[in-house]
């Protein structure tokens, strides 16, 4: 099957005057048809350099893009087969929302009645009937965010590019929207290709992830795989909290120089018997104590030396919260510990 977008060893250099700077290092990675494939990495990554110049925003410096097998590298933006949503959505604030929707139509010259149809009909897609009449400034938040949508399907293209589009949404409404916009595009089986800095939006969104780094890819996996078998330093500690061992720490719980244990994957005893406490993997004191409604996330300092660990202990009705200088005791299975490198390498960025 012919990938939805290909790069090929895609880079883009930004010169100026007195410097250059590489904004996208030698990127490659296939999305499929009909998946919803995220950029995920924080701010000055790269990864919405390569969103752009999938769009043909901005033309890379060397390398391929193709779009179903064409080769669009130095093709400008409207003449590719897909369309964008920006994170301020861009609507014209003197146009009705349905005008707004109907807009590329308008361009194209297609007449008011279709492309009206054609408007009304995307607007019961996201939710929003009755809502045509009005301006973009009578509407929240989200119903800006479906309203752009909306427009970037009207002309059906065969890949959605999305540029942190829920960036400006409180929390809530965040949560809210992600669900709504994977439903969307499993509905419409259009493939979406998303840009965020945030982790707990790509993890719950994603078919798979590719992870930015200083201008070049760390690591491609699905989000189960990202998560708990991370390729390297980096993916460990940006996607969710990690407990990374080096050397003679990492050395005694594996054969790798450096692993890493997710917080969740620790056990935290108080008061243990004298043969738990001889069973546990590392002993120490608790050093900070954070609440995070469902968990607390309890910093121990361990002996001996070593950097302290992350555990996240479960709230329930009846426990309470470590105290401050307490003596506990850490279990874990052989199984939480997983080898990382320091950067990646070619096999890190092949697909699961």
């Amino acid at each position: 099957m012919t990938a939805s977008v290909s790069l090929r060893e895609v880079s883009c250099v930004f010169r100026s005057a007195d410097k250059s700077v590489q904004a996208v290092d030698r990127v490659s990675l296939e999305v499929e048809p009909g998946e919803f494939f995220t950029l995920l990495g924080p701010s000055g990554s790269g990864k919405t350099t390569c969103l752009r110049m999938i769009g043909g925003f901005t033309l890379p410096t060397s390398g391929q893009i193709a779009i179903h097998g064409a080769d669009v590298s130095q093709h400008p933006p409207y003449a590719r087969p897909v369309n964008t949503v920006f994170q301020d959505y861009a609507l014209f604030p003197h146009m009705s929302v349905l005008d707004n929707v109907a807009y590329s139509l308008m361009v194209r010259g297609v007449n008011r009645a279709t492309r009206e149809r054609r408007a009304h009909a995307l607007l019961e897609t996201v939710q929003l009937p009755d809502v045509a009449q009005r301006k973009p400034v009578q509407l929240s938040g989200g119903q800006r965010q479906r309203v752009a949508l909306a427009r970037a399907l009207i002309s059906e293209p065969k890949v959605l590019l999305l540029d942190e589009p829920l960036g400006a949404l409180d929390l809530k409404l965040r949560e809210q929207m992600q669900s709504e916009l994977k439903s969307l595009q499993r509905q419409l089986g259009i493939t979406f290709i998303f840009v965020t800095h945030d982790q707990h939006e790509a993890l719950s969104m994603s078919d798979r992830i590719g992870v930015f780094n200083k201008g070049r890819l760390e690591q491609i996996a699905t989000p189960t795989d990202l998560y708990h078998r991370p390729a390297t330093r980096f993916v460990a500690e940006f996607v969710g909290a990690a407990n990374v061992l080096q050397g003679q720490d990492a050395l005694q719980y594996g054969s790798a120089p450096t692993s890493m244990i997710r917080p969740e994957q620790i056990r935290l005893q108080l008061g243990a018997t004298p043969a738990s406490a001889a069973s546990a993997r590392a002993h120490g004191s608790v050093r900070e104590v954070q609440f995070f409604g469902s968990f607390w996330r309890v910093s121990v300092q361990r002996s001996h030396g070593f950097s302290p660990l992350l555990v996240d202990v479960p709230v329930t009705a009846a426990s309470q919260a470590p105290g401050l200088g307490e003596v506990v005791h850490l279990h874990w299975d052989d199984a939480a510990v997983h080898p990382i490198k320091d950067s990646a390498t070619a096999d890190d960025l092949l697909a699961p």
